[in-house]
């Protein structure tokens, strides 16, 4: 199984977090709030850890669990204690108006925008952007993800599968652009076509 550390301790490190001890992961827990990060390691049980923000985190892979804004100043503030880590973004960089992104470059993304702060030595992943926190938590959905490390592509995917989830390789990191806009695509479709939250984007072969 993996280790994992969420930077962050709110309703998506709860969700991610909770289905990862399920699945036997190591998880750490660190967040500004350290009365926030002790909280959430309690309920979440199975010897999950709380670590000082800012410190090298224990896990092999850091899953960012915070909103978009804050997401890259977090990894500058962080810098050589990320050196060597796997780093998921999961967030979404949705306009005022949830019909489009709020970064002002057509082609990038916030993962994007985390390569080029983080060390090195890091590689850089953004997935679960595109899953409802409640379909995440009582659901099956696939997972999307890109990146370009390939060892560790197959250490996410590892740690997906881990999760009773479907790991769905979408290309390298300059694919994270794309899954954003598949994020905007799915509250769009929330609030239109199909109406409600219950449903993830997935995949289905056909074959015949």
């Amino acid at each position: 199984m993996s280790s994992i550390t969420f930077i962050g301790a709110g309703n998506m490190a709860r969700t991610i977090g909770t289905r990862a001890v399920a699945g036997g992961n190591t998880v750490e827990i660190m967040a500004r709030d350290q009365s926030k990060a002790e909280a959430l390691a309690d309920a979440l049980g199975g010897g999950t850890t709380t670590g000082k923000w800012g410190a090298v985190p224990a896990g092999d892979i850091v899953i960012t669990a915070m909103l978009y804004a804050g997401v890259v100043s977090t990894i500058a503030e962080y810098g050589d204690a990320l050196a060597g880590k796997i780093i998921v973004d999961i967030s979404n960089p949705f306009n005022a108006t949830f019909d489009g992104l709020a970064h002002s470059e057509a082609s990038t993304s916030i993962a994007q925008e985390v390569a080029k702060v983080a060390p090195a030595s890091a590689s850089v992943f953004k997935a679960f952007n595109t899953i409802f926190r409640n379909v995440l938590a009582e659901g099956r959905p696939d997972v999307f993800f890109a990146g370009d490390d390939a060892q560790a592509k197959a250490d996410v995917a590892t740690f997906i599968e881990s999760l009773g989830l479907r790991p769905m390789d979408v290309g390298g990191l300059k694919m994270a652009h794309w899954l954003e806009g598949a994020g905007v695509l799915t509250v769009g479709l929330a609030g239109n076509g199909v109406g409600h939250g219950n449903f993830a984007l997935g995949v289905t072969e056909v074959t015949g």
